[in-house]
């Protein structure tokens, strides 16, 4: 049998850990860029500046002299994320009449931050020397208009247009008309007088006196047909990107201990976490998935994060809870995967979404984003008793528990179950997404519908949390009911999913019925959901922590006695690190102390790697 095809891989040619690049982010653009601050893409290389699912930048070189790049001292983001700080200083150069420049004469300081749609790229140039200096220099630039998906590997029958770029005197715009009618431009700004301008390079001369000061930017700003944004000063743009930043930092607890580095480890992930989170249209923050093939909403992720971050701050999850009921299904549409009152897995922008190349503009194939949906919004008021919000979110609450019980159980055994509707849809639909994390004991794929271990302990959970939030707004009759189908359905689950000679739940039941007896992390997503019998969860805590699952870094995805095992795997070995905490959580409700104790030092210890 021919091993399935992942029609949404992405192509991998060397590890990011090799490159060190270097990430800016603010609104729907970002930035990756290598540790000079330049873009140098190569064939598949994912360096660029991205606004809106589309690479508009994929070159900015900056050299000297003959051609010759800076040699460089340091590169540093500034700890909230807003900018990336690069000093360079020359080499030994030799040109014209000057004679020997000795390396380390200039000292070249380069800011660069996005702010409203613009790369802002300002230089500042120190003349350490005794004479006065006049080199030459020139930026090179390039934008190849890839939707983020061609850069990650997905080939394309036809593309849009590059259309003849204009040139004036400091100002240089690339255009590029889409299939989707749509046309970018790249505006490139510059304060300077060229002494050239051809082709995807702009030549001009830095002068400085000895002990002196020179002071330049080359600015790029991304648009769609239509748009005009103002370009504000790097100097006010600043402001407002560390204005923004400490408004969002604002609505998160502070923690601080007596360990420094542990205090570095949570002033980062708070950075990243203000970073990722963007406003959507109901004018709330999203945390976005991940930079680079993630950077857009994702139901699943923006729930878990919202949960693991109620405690710190709740508005987060307000934000996630409101944008998820706005962007709820409505109908029915095989393509995707959507029907009546589902939770959507990604929302993607760019060309190709447009187009419906990749039908992941507004996609439903996850099965969990909506019992989490119900979990998120009872947590959110047990947090924070904002029975109001919840009052708003109430008919959408309701939408998501009819398809539970009716779309989401598609034979009617109780159980949810998912199958992709078209061949174009993700064949996995759980958090374990990738097309061979779920098979049976020999190793042979799960054929669907499968109903995975985890989702009947969100559906578990979410029911008791609608229970709860019912009772709350006297729908008495509604909350008894919702709390005798939970109490079924952990009878039920336990007796198909329970696998007494493993001491934990298969990982699926497959079409048939048929138990997938696989040794998974996904049964530590039961026991925070409060699913797993009392006497039962000490056996699946020891489960956990056996050396086949924990690997003294975190909790593997898949147990090494396992048959497609491999740590190096997207699913099948790797250690996850929202998966570990979500196991901990449970171990933690189980109230095995010293477990969750041994978890957090190892994630612990992970962090000063």
């Amino acid at each position: 049998m021919l091993p399935q095809v992942d029609r949404y891989y992405v192509s991998t040619t060397s590890a990011l850990a090799e490159v060190e690049n270097r990430i800016l982010k603010e609104g729907d653009t970002f930035a990756i860029l290598d540790r000079f601050g330049d873009l140098c893409s190569v064939g598949k290389d994912e360096l660029g500046i991205y606004h809106r699912g589309t690479r508009y930048l994929s070159e900015l070189k900056f050299r000297i002299g003959r051609n010759e790049r800076p040699l460089l001292l340091n590169s540093t983001l500034r700890s909230d994320n807003g900018l990336l700080r690069v000093e360079l200083t020359n080499p030994d150069m030799k040109f014209g009449r000057q004679g020997l420049i000795k390396k380390g004469t200039l000292h070249i300081r380069r800011d660069k931050f996005l702010y409203n749609s613009c790369c802002y790229d300002s230089f500042t140039v120190f003349n350490y020397g005794e004479t006065d200096l006049e080199i030459p220099a020139r930026f090179y630039f390039g934008a190849d208009y890839r939707d983020i998906f061609e850069v990650r590997g997905t080939k394309r029958q036809q593309r849009g247009e590059l259309l003849e770029p204009t040139i004036d005197d400091n100002k240089i715009c690339l255009f590029y008309r889409g299939l989707d009618l749509v046309e970018r431009r790249t505006r490139l700004h510059y304060n300077f007088a060229p002494s050239a301008t051809r082709g995807g390079e702009v030549h001009f001369n830095i002068r400085v006196s000895p002990q002196g000061v020179c002071r330049f930017h080359f600015n790029a700003q991304f648009l769609e047909a239509g748009e005009n944004r103002l370009e504000v000063a790097a100097e006010e743009g600043q402001k407002r990107v560390k204005g923004s930043y400490l408004r969002g930092r604002a609505h998160f607890s502070h923690v601080r201990s007596s360990n420094e580095h542990f205090n570095q480890w949570v002033e980062r992930s708070t950075s990243d976490l203000v970073m990722l989170a963007t406003e959507t249209a109901t004018k709330d923050l999203y945390p976005y998935a991940g930079i680079p093939w993630y950077c857009c909403p994702f139901g699943r992720d923006g729930i878990w994060t919202a949960l693991e971050c109620l405690w710190a701050d709740p508005l987060l999850a307000k934000g996630v809870l409101r944008f998820l009921a706005h962007t709820q299904a409505k109908d029915h549409s095989p393509e995707r995967d959507s029907a009546p009152g589902k939770i959507f897995h990604e929302m993607r922008t760019g060309e190709m979404a447009a187009l419906n190349e990749i039908p992941f503009g507004l996609y439903y194939g996850s099965v969990d984003t909506t019992p989490l949906f119900l979990y998120l919004a009872g947590k959110y008021h047990e947090r924070t008793g904002d029975l109001e919000t919840i009052r708003e979110l109430w008919p959408n609450l309701e939408l998501a528990l009819t398809w539970i019980n009716t779309h989401g159980d598609r034979d009617g055994d109780g159980f949810v179950e998912y199958q992709r509707e078209t061949e174009r849809g993700l064949a996995q639909q759980g958090w374990k997404d990738s097309h061979d994390s779920v098979f049976h004991a020999d190793g042979s794929d799960a054929v669907g519908p499968i109903a995975l271990c985890e989702v009947q302990g969100y559906v578990y959970a979410g029911k008791l949390a609608m229970a709860n939030l019912a009772a709350c707004l006297n729908k008495k009759e509604l909350s008894e009911r919702l709390r005798q189908e939970a109490k079924e359905l952990r009878t039920r689950f336990h007796e198909a999913f329970w696998l007494p000679e493993l001491n934990t739940y298969a990982i699926a039941l497959d079409g048939k019925k048929q138990a997938c007896r696989v040794n998974s992390s996904n049964a530590g997503h039961c026991l925070l959901m409060g699913i797993v019998p009392e006497d039962c969860a000490p056996l699946l805590v020891e489960t956990l922590m056996n050396k086949r699952l924990f690997s003294g870094w975190g909790i593997r995805t898949l147990a090494t006695d396992s048959p497609r095992y491999n740590p190096m795997s997207y699913h099948n070995g790797s250690v996850w690190p929202h998966d570990t905490t979500i196991v901990a959580m449970g171990i933690a409700r189980a109230g095995h102390k010293k477990s969750v104790e041994q978890v957090f030092e190892a994630v612990f210890h992970a962090s000063k790697h």
